[in-house]
């Protein structure tokens, strides 16, 4: 018996693209979406534009795909300016959230029609789509209706229809944001999985941090049409540039305190009342008595009984205690108006706290950061 050949095999898209913004400006009206952004993407790899709405990621997004013309800056695709270019000459693919399908085509005629567009023959039209389709594992599907399939089917279809022309760039635009969390989650590897196979450049827009997390190899955080950092997942994580990226990019506790003393090794800085902390990185643009942010995330808090011989960097009351399957979330007064959050894993051993105790609340020097600008407003 012969073995059926892999789809991506029968489908090999090559290196993608490398992709170049220069200082991209986008102005509607007296608003500014874009504020003189730029960043690059390398050939095959997974960029995601991640920030809250009105951030400017879409607004970027439509800039590279030509149906925005920037107010300033350029765009470059493959080494080639293409600022000036209409969409369909870039040989990029799209995926919109709406899905965008044809409902009077089929799945087949769906996937088909840019190659028709492009008058490609009708024999490598079917032997394309066929590829198209056994990749994203839609065959049995070929002869049925948009409205025959489910979200997750549809949306599927969508990429098999950006992918089947082998474009230099594929760019998604929150794709998956209106399916349920367990079939977006699903996709999500389907999507991250394809894109390796493939070897192709993707620039994905969401709003979703942990998506963005999971699946992009660099994040750009947007707030406000301005680029506020870019780096691997793991980067901003644990190298937040600023209290935004801190408390965007997962949970972070933001400790208002007191700067006490500032050297060149570091300085101090004091939170309520609580003796002032050793802080390892002075905080850039902090001054002795001015107001700082300490940053620790809740996975990177520990807490124990108050004991004289166990090391704590402040004291609190536990306020709430919640159970959240494999650990347990507890917020901890500190004082008057800063509380913190610790996510604890539940194991046999651990001890577990109720609220009203009191409590030492400890992290490693490391995993703690100092801020001097303003977090933002929830």
């Amino acid at each position: 018996m012969t073995a059926q050949a892999d789809p991506a095999s029968r489908f090999s898209a090559g290196r993608g693209a490398p992709l170049r913004v220069e200082r991209l400006t986008k102005d509607f009206g007296a608003t500014r979406a874009v504020d003189d952004v730029s960043l690059a993407c390398e050939g095959g790899e997974f960029l995601a534009l991640l920030g809250p709405s009105g951030s400017g990621k879409t607004s970027i997004l439509m800039s590279i795909a030509g149906f925005e013309a920037p107010t300033a800056g350029d765009v470059w695709i493959d080494g080639a300016r293409v600022t000036d270019l209409p969409p369909y000459r870039r040989d990029i693919g799209i995926v919109f959230q709406s899905y965008a399908l044809f409902p009077h085509m089929s799945v087949r005629a769906n996937v088909g029609f840019p190659l028709r567009m492009r008058r490609v023959p009708d024999a490598r039209v079917t032997a394309e789509v066929d590829a198209a389709l056994d990749l994203v594992q839609l065959a049995e599907h070929a002869h049925k209706l948009p409205s025959q399939l489910s979200g997750g089917q549809q949306q599927r279809v969508a990429i098999a229809r950006a992918i089947v022309f082998r474009p230099k760039l594929l760019l998604m635009d929150e794709p998956l944001g209106a399916l349920d969390r367990r079939l977006r989650e699903d996709l999500q590897v389907e999507i991250k999985r394809l894109q390796r196979r493939l070897n192709a450049t993707i620039v994905y827009v969401t709003h979703d941090q942990d998506e963005a997390m999971l699946m992009a190899d660099r994040i750009a955080v947007l707030r406000a049409g301005r680029l506020e950092q870019i780096g691997d997942p793991e980067a901003l994580f644990e190298h937040p540039a600023n209290t935004f990226v801190a408390d965007f990019i997962g949970q972070t506790n933001l400790l208002r305190a007191r700067v006490v003393t500032i050297s060149t090794a570091g300085c101090t800085a004091a939170i309520g009342d609580h003796p002032a902390l050793d802080v390892t990185a002075p905080a850039r643009g902090a001054s002795v008595g001015s107001d700082v942010y300490i940053a620790v995330r809740p996975e990177r808090v520990r807490l124990h009984r108050p004991h004289r011989d166990r090391p704590a960097e402040l004291t609190g009351v536990v306020n709430d205690a919640l159970y959240g399957g494999g650990v347990r979330l507890y917020v901890v007064d500190v004082a008057p108006g800063i509380s913190l959050k610790a996510r604890v894993p539940i194991d046999g051993d651990g001890e577990r706290f109720a609220p009203g105790d009191r409590v030492a609340i400890a992290w490693e020097r490391a995993h703690a950061r100092v801020f001097a600008d303003t977090p933002p407003i929830a």
